[in-house]
C-alpha cells in the first residue's frame, strides 16, 4: 500500500544530541540517516511501492508526491529547511487531501512520521490503536536511529516471499503488497490467520464459473530471479565478472514455472485456484494492464470452506474426468455451476407479508374468487391455500385457519343449482383440512404438509 512520509522540520528538530567521544548531531540528522536507511531498503526491496515526502511545522509541504524514485525522496532529505514550531494537526489534514486526490478515500495508506512521543500517543489513541510506535533504546545516536528503522522494516517493510507449488512444478515468488493477517470477527476465539509461504494450486476453473467474487485483497505474484551460477564464480574472476550478462539478465532467460502459468491462464481464459492455508483459498488470474502489459495476480478470498457460494465447498470440487458425464456437456453448453442449495433460500421465494390488513383481506379475497370457479381453477384454488395455510402456521395463525374452513363452508352451501358437483366436494375437502390444521395436534398442521385436491370421478 502508498506510503507518506511525515517529516518534522520544526526548531525543536534542531536540538543537539551529543555523546561524549562523538560528533555532534542535530535530531533532524538522526531522522534523515534513518529515512535514507529506510529509502535505501525500499529501493531494492520494495520498489513497487509509491511514496511520499511532506514536511510540516506550523504548516505543511509535499516535497516529493507519490513516487517509485528513491533518488528524489532521497534528494529532498538533504535539502531540508529549519522552519517554526510543530502543528500535526495541518500535517495531518495535508496527509488526507494528498491521499484522496491520488487514491480514493477507500485505499489504505501506511503514514510513518517523525515527532515526539507524547504526539504520537496521542495520534494512535485517536485513531483507534491501529499503528505502532517505535522509540530509540538506549542513547540518541546514528546505531540507535539504525536499530530503531530497522525494527520498522522488519515490520512493515519486509518482501513477502513464497514457494508456488502446481503437482511436480514450483517457483520462487514475491508477493506484493504482502498479505497481511486476516481475523474472523464471527469466530467463538478470533485467531489472526497468516498466508502460508507455500501456495498450492488444486485446481483450474472457468472465468465464467467463477464470475467475479468478493475478495479480501489483491496482490502481485512475481517470480523471483535466482542465480545459481554466481555463487560458484570465484574471487579471482572479478574482471571476468564485469564483461558477463548480470545475475537479474542470465536469470531472465532460464525457465520459470511462474511465467508458464501466467501464459498459459491468459490464453486459455482460465483462473487457478490455490490453497493459502487450512481452510483458505484463493485464486490466480491474469490481469491486464494495457493490451500489450498483463501481469499474474493473486486475490485472497474469506477464509472458511465455502467462501464462494455458487462453488460450493472448495474441498467438494474435484477433476472433469472422474465425474460419470462431463457436466460442461459434450459441446460447452451447461454449466455445473451454481451448486443448487439442498434448502430453499428464503430469499429465493416468495414470501407472504400481513404488515397491513389489506393484505391479509387480499389473499383471502384471491382463495374465494378461485372457489366460485371450480373446478376450473381447482390447481389456482390449491396452490393459494396452502400458501396462506404456511404463512398461517408459520406465524401461529391458527384462528386464521378455522375462519377460513368457515368462508369455505358457506360459499358450499351458496353453491348455485348449475354450479359443478365437483366444486361441492372440493370446498368441503379443503374445510376440513383447514380445521385439522387449525388444531396443531394432528399429522396435518406439518409446515411441509400440503392440501391435494380430492380426487373424485364424474365422467360417467
Amino acid at each position: 500500500m502508498p506510503t507518506v512520509v511525515l517529516m518534522d522540520v520544526s526548531l525543536s528538530m534542531t536540538r543537539p544530541v551529543s555523546v561524549d567521544g562523538s560528533e555532534e548531531f542535530q535530531r533532524k540528522n538522526l531522522a534523515v540517516h534513518g529515512l535514507n536507511m529506510l529509502f535505501e531498503h525500499m529501493a531494492s526491496n520494495y520498489r513497487l511501492e509509491f511514496t511520499a515526502l511532506m514536511a510540516f511545522s506550523s504548516l505543511w509541504e509535499l516535497l516529493v508526491p507519490f513516487t517509485r524514485d528513491y533518488n528524489a525522496l532521497q534528494e529532498a532529505l538533504s535539502n531540508l529547511e529549519d522552519y517554526d514550531k510543530t502543528c500535526v494537526e495541518s500535517a495531518l489534514h495535508g496527509v488526507s487531501n494528498l491521499v484522496q486526490q491520488e487514491w480514493g478515500s477507500s485505499c489504505p495508506c501506511q503514514l510513518q512520521m517523525t515527532d515526539t512521543m507524547d504526539n504520537l500517543e496521542e495520534l494512535l489513541h485517536l485513531s483507534g490503536g491501529d499503528g505502532q510506535i517505535f522509540t530509540m533504546e538506549g542513547p540518541l545516536c546514528m546505531k540507535s536511529a539504525q536499530a530503531m528503522f530497522g525494527r520498522l522494516i522488519d515490520h512493515a517493510y519486509t518482501p513477502f516471499h513464497a514457494v508456488l507449488h502446481c503437482g511436480n512444478l514450483s517457483s520462487d515468488v514475491q508477493v506484493f503488497p504482502r498479505p497481511e493477517p486476516v481475523v474472523m470477527d464471527e469466530e467463538v476465539e478470533p485467531m489472526p490467520r497468516t498466508v502460508s509461504t507455500d501456495l498450492e494450486i488444486i485446481g483450474f476453473i472457468e472465468i465464467a464459473d467463477i464470475s467475479s467474487p468478493p475478495v479480501i485483497s489483491r496482490h502481485l505474484v512475481l517470480p523471483i530471479a535466482v542465480n545459481k551460477e554466481v555463487d560458484e564464480v570465484g574471487a579471482g574472476a572479478t574482471d571476468d565478472l564485469e564483461e558477463e550478462p548480470s545475475a537479474s539478465q542470465m536469470a531472465g532467460k532460464s525457465p520459470n514455472f511462474c511465467v508458464l502459468l501466467h501464459g498459459s491462464l491468459k490464453v486459455e481464459g482460465m483462473v487457478a485456484l490455490v490453497q493459502l492455508g487450512p481452510e483458505w483459498y484463493g485464486m490466480l488470474y491474469s490481469q491486464a494492464d494495457s493490451k500489450k502489459k498483463s501481469n499474474l495476480m493473486m486475490s485472497l478470498f474469506e477464509p472458511g470452506p465455502e467462501p464462494l457460494p455458487w462453488l460450493g465447498k472448495i474441498s467438494h470440487l474435484g477433476p472433469i474426468s472422474e465425474a460419470v458425464e462431463n457436466p460442461y456437456g459434450e459441446d460447452d453448453s451447461k454449466s455445473p455451476f451454481p451448486v443448487q442449495p439442498q434448502v430453499k433460500r428464503s430469499y429465493a421465494q416468495n414470501v407472504t407479508v400481513w404488515i397491513k390488513a389489506s393484505g391479509l383481506q387480499t389473499d383471502v379475497q384471491k382463495i374465494l374468487r378461485n372457489a366460485r370457479k371450480l373446478p376450473d381453477k381447482t390447481q389456482t384454488f390449491y396452490k393459494e391455500l396452502n400458501r396462506l395455510r404456511k404463512a398461517a402456521l408459520a406465524f401461529g395463525f391458527w384462528e386464521l385457519l378455522k375462519g377460513v374452513a368457515d368462508l369455505l363452508e358457506r360459499e358450499c352451501t351458496l353453491l348455485p343449482d348449475s354450479a359443478h358437483p365437483d366444486a361441492a366436494f372440493q370446498l368441503s375437502h379443503a374445510a376440513q383440512q383447514l380445521k385439522l390444521a387449525s388444531t396443531g395436534d394432528s399429522q396435518y398442521a406439518a409446515f411441509d404438509h400440503n392440501i391435494v385436491p380430492m380426487h373424485t370421478d364424474f365422467s360417467s
